[in-house]
């Protein structure tokens, strides 16, 4: 018996694009149909182009504002955190989570102070990033060190292998927090250059603009690897440093009149 001739051939390019068509939408139910993103260019990847940092200069920072630790605490849910029942003070003070917090530095020999908010540093070699292990701390392409709670044991080795104290532990329940933010109990967390404004086309932090409402303007947030960005040009108009030079970890975050 010969083959029926009836249907039409299908020559392989009609066939590639109708296979393409068919994988980015599939019926998985009667009424639910399942559709494959297609990407574009905004979803674009971190790329290492880019390089995020702070520069903060501390005669701009005002003795007694905690503008910036507020404005970190309200952006992240921080602030909503309570202190347990049956904790004293003292021990809520020592477990409280904290991204941001003052510090009074004192020169010996002249006695004079100077303030300044520290934070993550954002180094280009975490030593955090070193001693995780599970991979959970970690450094994005941008230059943002991060923690990624999903593997994150709760070792807490990152917090003693920071030379900046900045990393908290989550020790309670957290009851509110906040979607851009996540947060849980038995995980360490820190600054993350406000990442979620980033990742969503930002070009501020909170602190950044805490510090500018105050008419301080202490804290310049921006990309060090754009030549034309306001955190480069102020870097090469002064003279800066970074805490604890001596590491070598060539941080993201640098101080001026330190």
């Amino acid at each position: 018996m010969s083959k029926s001739t009836d249907q039409p051939e299908m020559n392989r390019r009609e066939f590639l694009g109708k296979t393409i068509v068919a994988a980015t939408a599939a019926t998985v139910a009667p009424g639910v149909l399942l559709s494959v993103a297609k990407a574009g260019p905004e979803q674009k990847g971190v790329t290492s182009d880019v390089r995020w940092g702070l520069l903060i200069d501390t005669n701009k920072c005002a003795d007694g504002c905690t503008s910036c630790v507020d404005a970190c605490h309200t952006e992240n849910g921080i602030d909503l955190q309570e202190k347990p029942e049956g904790h004293s003070d003292a021990m809520w003070e020592q477990q409280r989570v904290q991204w941001i917090r003052k510090v009074k530095l004192q020169d010996k020999l002249t006695g004079e102070q100077t303030n300044l908010p520290l934070m993550c540093q954002h180094c280009e070699h975490p030593p955090c990033v070193d001693v995780c292990p599970t991979g959970a701390s970690f450094k994005r392409a941008d230059g943002i060190v991060m923690v990624d709670r999903h593997i994150c044991i709760g070792c807490r080795y990152c917090m003693m292998a920071c030379p900046y104290k900045a990393r908290s532990f989550i020790h309670e329940e957290v009851a509110n927090q906040l979607v851009r933010a996540p947060r849980g109990k038995g995980c360490v967390e820190s600054c993350t250059l406000c990442v979620h404004r980033i990742d969503d086309g930002g070009t501020t932090t909170a602190c950044q603009d805490a510090c500018s409402s105050e008419g301080h303007n202490a804290i310049v947030f921006g990309d060090l690897k754009d030549p034309n960005s306001d955190i480069s040009k102020a870097l090469k108009e002064q003279s800066s440093r970074q805490i604890r030079a001596d590491l070598e970890l060539n941080t993201g975050v640098r101080y001026t009149n330190v």
